[in-house]
Parts: C-alpha cells; sequence; structure tokens
C-alpha cells in the first residue's frame, strides 16, 4: 500500500467521490478480483426490527444482533463469537454515539448484555465516549455509532465516532476532517478496538447530526466488521446510495468525506477499496442500496 502523505486535497476529494460512487457492486466478486487484502463486513437487516412508529422491538434486535456478531467472527454461537473478539479479563469500552441522534440505546443495552453472558463481569464494561480515561484504562474499544451524515465531517459514523477522544474535535472539520484517522493512532486507542458495530436500523442520509426527519429513513440494519475503514466505505455506499434516490442524480455530501480515503491511504487503518471488501449480506433485502 502506497503512502500519500503528499496527497492533495483535490487527490481527496476525488478517492472520497470514487468511494461513494464507483461501479461494481461491493457483493459477488470472482476469484479474480480477489486481492492481497481482503476486509469482511456483514449487513444484516430485519423488517420487522422497527415498528410503524419507529420503536425498536427488542426480541428481533437480539436475533440481528447474534447473526450479525456470528457472521463477523464466523463462530457458531453468539457466546463464542463474543469471546472470540472479548475476554473475561478485558475492560471494554463501549464507543456509542451519545449526542444528537445517538445510537439506539436498546442496541447498546443488547451488546452490554450479551458481553455479560459471554462472561465479561458487567463493572468491566463502561461507556467511553467522550471520556479519554474511561479509553485509557479499557484494554478493548467497541465502536458502536449510528449511520449519519454530518455537516462538519461529510460523515458522521465510524472515523468521527472518536473525534472527542482528541480534545480538539473543531481541528478535524471541513476539509480537515481527512484527518481523523489519526485519532485512531493517538496512544490511548490504538489497537484497542477489536469490533465495529453500526447502528443502521434509522439512518440520516443528510444534514446531521440533527435529526431532520426529512433525512431520516427506516433502513432496519446492522453493519459489522473489525475493519473500521471498510465499514465505514459500506455505511458511505449506502447513504450515497439513499441521497441519489431523493434527488433522481448524484447528490455529493458536502464537505466530502475525505476521512475515508485518507484513513486507508495516509493512516493505514483498513481498506477504503471496494474491490478489497468482501459484503456479506442477511436477511430483509428491499431497498439494501448496497
Amino acid at each position: 500500500m502506497n503512502g500519500t502523505h503528499g496527497m492533495t486535497r483535490r487527490d481527496f476529494v476525488r478517492r472520497a467521490m470514487g468511494t461513494a460512487l464507483a461501479a461494481p457492486a461491493l457483493a459477488g466478486f470472482g476469484a479474480e478480483a480477489a486481492q492481497a487484502r481482503t476486509s469482511l463486513v456483514t449487513l444484516v437487516r430485519d423488517e420487522k426490527v422497527l415498528d410503524a412508529g419507529h420503536n425498536v422491538d427488542a426480541a428481533v434486535l437480539g436475533r440481528l444482533l447474534d447473526e450479525t456478531i456470528m457472521r463477523v467472527t464466523g463462530e457458531k454461537t453468539p457466546r463464542a463469537a463474543w469471546l472470540s473478539l472479548f475476554k473475561p479479563t478485558d475492560t471494554v469500552g463501549i464507543v456509542s454515539s451519545t449526542a444528537l441522534n445517538p445510537t439506539h440505546p436498546e442496541i447498546v443495552e443488547a451488546v452490554r448484555r450479551r458481553l455479560v453472558d459471554a462472561g465479561i463481569p458487567g463493572d468491566r464494561i463502561r461507556e467511553a465516549q467522550r471520556s479519554i480515561g474511561t479509553v485509557r484504562a479499557s484494554t478493548a474499544l467497541l465502536c458502536l455509532p449510528g449511520l449519519k451524515a454530518h455537516w462538519l465531517t461529510g460523515l458522521g459514523t465510524v472515523l468521527k465516532n472518536y473525534i472527542t477522544f482528541s480534545g480538539k474535535p473543531s481541528a478535524y472539520h471541513d476539509a480537515n476532517n481527512g484527518n481523523l484517522g489519526e485519532v485512531w493512532l493517538l496512544p490511548e486507542v490504538k489497537g484497542k478496538t477489536r469490533l465495529v458495530l453500526v447502528d443502521a436500523l434509522r439512518p440520516l442520509c443528510d444534514r446531521g447530526p440533527q435529526p431532520d426527519p426529512r433525512y431520516l429513513w427506516d433502513y432496519k440494519g446492522l453493519i459489522a466488521g473489525t475493519d473500521p475503514v471498510a465499514v465505514e466505505t459500506v455505511g458511505l455506499r449506502i447513504i450515497m446510495e439513499k441521497r441519489r434516490a431523493l434527488r433522481g442524480a448524484p447528490w455529493p455530501l458536502s464537505p466530502p468525506p475525505l476521512c475515508v480515503a485518507a484513513a486507508d491511504e495516509k493512516f493505514h487503518l483498513g481498506t477504503s477499496r471496494i474491490e478489497e471488501i468482501k459484503l456479506q449480506r442477511a436477511g430483509w433485502e428491499a431497498e439494501a442500496l448496497v
């Protein structure tokens, strides 16, 4: 993988838009498309997880979460799946979206309950958002953001989820969002993220993080993987395709989410390349957008 420390803003914009709008589908690659690195991203959806009032059905969500984590890890039971990522000796920091348009609390609670069921003591599972001290004390992090556009960084999902740990969030706004990957390399954070789990039950495709009802929709899914950039890339594709469907034409994010390509090319956190992502889909297929 070539370094891009000399990459210009125009280069980043080109890569960001290429990631969002590239023509090939993410699924169904043949052997001829295999690359030296491949990242698995799992997308599981269930039409019944939200009712007509957008309320979460906890039982359906539990099944959705169990299938997601088993597919991510390849394990045959939820307990084995969680234990393949987190150990009873870990101190687990759950980093959810807690401000405007937060991660659904039902997902946070379901994750916590399954970690406890897997043998991780409840007092070793902590909410880590906005607490660098908790992150520092954690041996493992679980990145649990909501899928949303953001008016300051283009995309407000995986990479931005750790922005508060920098102590200077405004330094990563607008065109500077391309540097969000460096937050993942802070000593308190680096190498600790065991799972990225995106709440895509009711995403927001514009004007985020403020929950503008015009741009919220019931997608009813979870997106997960261990490569944060690959998970972000899939989420970005869903956002961009929803925007295209609303406008009937390409509708770029503003500012462009430069952070996605930069996290790959500059900070080497994972892959943003479509051909290097193996998307595994399960469940409800309607308007999957990816």
